[in-house]
């Protein structure tokens, strides 16, 4: 549909084009019977979006006036943001919202052009469409009315219930409510409560609330479950003559403990020429997930796997994902094998992909690998004793391989992950960090080579692909960084027209070990893009490669399976395929690439609201507690402290001593104005648990 939008435009834009009908439109630019009601659809968008309009005599031609369209997001206090494509950030007041709520998509007008002192602001013009129609809140009961107090706090409204709509609703039960009237004219939301979720402290209700509220779907359509079994739980022995049989060989799968979805198994191997050959055999889960099965339609919808704590909501069913698919030890699996030759500097020499069939070997866990590493313990050295050799190749080769991605720019941004563990009733028992050891590096450094190797490969076939894309930063964001690092006598430096990933990299060498590390190394992840797919190759910018894809999970991420189609076909065809299927698949990848970006955010705002949720949970009863953190972030309304164990917590300026501070926004720091003391990011501060809010996801300290 965009592309189709955009040639529309194009044309409407060139110099000779005069305003015509649809039909005419559609003439000139050669649209097929059987595409011209998708072309009027996309007519249709572009007038909605007030981009194109059409005179009386039903002729199109471009606006007069230039609107944008974009996702509002809406602060508390009422005013709120529209991020356009440039990823410039738009002001508009609550005045100018025209009650559009958070997340809903609008069109705006420009009302001020930014300058030095302020951002642009601008009006919302029409709300194209609501993003949410249903809603996840505390009903609270007022006898003859209720209302609903929602989860998502920047919502901009509370939820007006009549007592005819309560349904099984009792005070303070979380509840899924549909929205049967939106806010205008300064009056709240109506809505109808349709299903009680629970009592808001009983036991799954926090994580059910998160599941309802982001309509992640969390149970199988039967079908999709049956399809899943007919697969089966042995491979169809009449294939294994197609494939190239590696069964004989030293293969390993290595990964967490809690692991139950194995994607990925690895070997490498010493070469006579003392170059070294690194296979990654990653399950073949195309072989079972036809395109456009009802398994493929699903896994498409889902996007990616989501993993809430102790809750998984897989992309495909346990009966795949934990059977057929997964690399168990001991069991013949059918794979799509990239086999790699890679010499002494870490130069990938040549590369072969094949379909194979593998029986793992060993299940081996990090911690074991490292175990053997370290040679810390005499069991595990003494259980694996012969495979010994083999943990110490992989560890020479993945040392090789880090060095030379860290020679090429590769940002080694050490920022620890929370470790969040759980009671039988999803209680919270204990939260740190999640420590990772040279066994995690060994296969990050193995999938990396893969996803390098297989997407410049297929580069270079002109393959219709879906690239793990990472574009450079802005240069105003780096100038904005440059003027925090300046405190540090730290600087990035700027090309004429280009930012190199090398620079990140040498101030992060420069502050490794140091107490303002981590502080710098979470400002430096926050002035990157966000990675995203597309079908177009754009390079990586935090690994410093030109080309870049996800290849090495299938079971958990939709772009890997659709990567693994499109290996297969070139493979079964010997590398020859026509010229009109690469067309038709590279818009499907263009497609497939938007929708898995999608899935990707949802998925990563969820397992960011379960932390969340739980450190706030495991603050409420640590209230009046103190604590020594390093200030992660000096704002114009308080400071974020963050403690040892990755909690996070705001200090308001009230909750800072009795004095007023000035906000200093060049080097993120606040002055006291009477006694001059200086807050900035990096230092060391003892805070005291003011509240905690499991329900606002929200945790407040104060000096302490």
């Amino acid at each position: 549909m965009e592309e189709q939008k955009k040639k529309i435009l194009d044309l409407l834009k060139s110099e000779e084009y005069v305003p015509m009908k649809a039909k005419e439109i559609a003439l000139i630019m050669r649209v097929p019977k059987n595409e011209y009601n998708y072309f009027l659809e996309a007519l249709g968008e572009l007038e909605l979006e007030l981009k194109i309009q059409k005179n009386r005599k039903n002729r199109y031609r471009l606006m007069d006036k230039t609107y944008y369209d974009g996702i509002y997001k809406k602060n508390q206090k009422g005013f709120g943001f529209v991020r356009l494509e440039n990823e410039e950030e738009i002001y508009i007041s609550k005045e100018n919202s025209l009650n559009a709520l958070n997340g809903d998509r609008v069109l705006i007008e420009i009302i001020e052009e930014k300058n030095k002192i302020k951002r642009a602001e601008a009006k919302v013009i029409k709300i194209l469409k609501h993003e949410k129609d249903t809603i996840v809140g505390i009903f609270i009961n007022n006898q003859n009315f209720g209302f609903v107090i929602p989860d998502d706090r920047n919502f901009g409204t509370d939820i007006y219930i009549s007592k005819k709509d309560f349904g099984k609703a009792r005070n303070n039960h979380k509840v899924l409510v549909k929205i049967t009237k939106y806010p205008e004219k300064g009056k709240n939301a109506e809505g109808k409560v349709i299903e009680v979720l629970g009592n808001v402290n009983e036991a799954g209700v926090d994580m059910l609330s998160l599941i309802k509220e982001n309509k992640l779907p969390s149970t199988f359509p039967e079908q999709v479950i049956e399809e899943a079994k007919r697969c089966g739980n042995k491979i169809d022995k009449k294939d294994i003559p197609n494939r190239v049989d590696f069964r004989n060989r030293n293969i390993f799968t290595i990964d967490g403990e809690d692991a139950k979805d194995l994607d990925d198994a690895v070997r490498v191997q010493k070469l006579e020429n003392g170059n070294y050959k690194l296979e990654v055999h990653i399950a073949d889960v195309s072989y079972y997930v036809k395109e456009n099965s009802l398994l493929d339609r699903e896994a498409l919808l889902r996007g990616t796997s989501i993993y809430m704590l102790g809750r998984v909501i897989p992309m495909l069913p346990r009966e795949l994902s934990n059977g057929i698919c997964s690399l168990n030890a001991m069991q013949d699996r059918f794979t799509l094998s990239c086999i790699m030759e890679i010499d002494k500097e870490g130069n990938t020499k040549s590369v072969e992909v094949v379909k194979g069939i593998i029986n793992v070997a060993q299940r081996m866990t990090y911690k074991d690998v490292q175990a053997i590493l370290d040679k810390s313990d005499k069991n595990i050295l003494k259980k694996y004793e012969k495979y010994i050799e083999d943990f110490k190749l992989m560890e020479e080769l993945a040392l090789i391989l880090k060095n030379k991605r860290m020679q090429r720019g590769y940002l080694n941004l050490d920022i620890p992950e929370s470790k969040i563990d759980l009671d039988i009733d999803g209680k919270v028992t204990n939260i740190s960090k999640y420590e990772t050891t040279f066994a995690n590096e060994i296969i990050e450094q193995f999938m990396l080579s893969a996803n390098e190797a297989i997407a410049e490969k297929f580069y270079w076939l002109g393959a219709p692909f879906i690239y793990r894309v990472h574009e450079e930063p802005q240069m105003e964001k780096v100038q904005e960084l440059n003027k925090f690092l300046i405190n540090f006598n730290l600087k990035i430096k700027i090309g004429k027209d280009n930012i190199y990933p090398k620079e990140f990299s040498k101030i992060l060498e420069e502050i490794k070990g140091k107490e303002e590390e981590k502080v710098i190394s979470n400002l430096i992840l926050r002035t990157l893009k966000v990675a995203k797919y597309e079908a177009e190759n754009k390079g990586h910018f935090g690994i410093a490669s030109k080309y870049y894809c996800h290849f090495t999970s299938p079971i958990r991420r939709y772009p890997d399976l659709f990567i693994h189609r499109i290996i297969s076909k070139y493979i079964e065809n010997s590398y020859n395929v026509s010229e009109n299927w690469i067309e038709e698949y590279k818009i499907i990848a263009t497609e497939d690439a938007k929708q898995s970006s999608e899935r990707e955010k949802i998925a990563t705002k969820v397992e960011r609201d379960a932390q969340d949720l739980k450190k706030a949970e495991y603050m409420e009863s640590r209230i009046g507690n103190e604590y020594t953190g390093i200030i992660s972030s000096v704002t114009s309304f308080g400071l974020y402290v963050e403690l040892e164990n990755t909690i996070e917590g705001l200090i308001r300026f009230e909750d800072l001593g009795d004095e007023y501070f000035i906000y200093d926004e060049n080097k993120k720091q606040l002055i006291g104005e009477r006694t001059n003391k200086v807050y900035k990011i990096g230092d060391k501060i003892k805070i005291k648990v003011k509240s905690a809010s499991k329900l606002l996801r929200q945790i407040d300290f104060e000096k302490a």
